[in-house]
């Protein structure tokens, strides 16, 4: 798994970077504010997969499936009440598989 760096993007503009998906996943920080823009430059819908460690009154919280389209720059949002692990950090997966995928985490400054 690789760490996704978040970057602050400030109120006059800033150059973001997107970086290759890691075949076994990705974490990121997640927070208020924090997203994850991913790039999905194959020919065929990738799943991107956040995992949600809670419970509410003890049933487990489903994990996120958020299905980008062969083609799309997707942007989806990190909240940590519901993506923070015991060690503060969401865990990305991606299926079936993370060829052709780029992302990168970001936070409005």
């Amino acid at each position: 798994m690789a760490a996704l760096t978040t970057q602050v993007l400030v109120p006059g503009g800033s150059a973001s970077t997107l970086t290759a998906a890691a075949g076994g996943g990705d974490t990121c920080t997640p927070g208020d504010g924090v997203f994850l823009e991913v790039n999905n430059a194959s020919g065929a819908t990738k799943t991107v997969i956040l995992a949600t460690p809670g419970t509410v009154e003890g049933l487990t919280i489903q994990d996120r499936s958020v299905p980008v389209p062969a083609g799309e720059r997707w942007k989806i949002p990190v909240p940590s009440r519901l993506f923070a692990g015991a060690d503060g950090q969401c865990v990305i997966t991606y299926s079936p598989d993370a060829t052709s995928l780029t992302v990168g985490a970001f936070k409005a400054a």
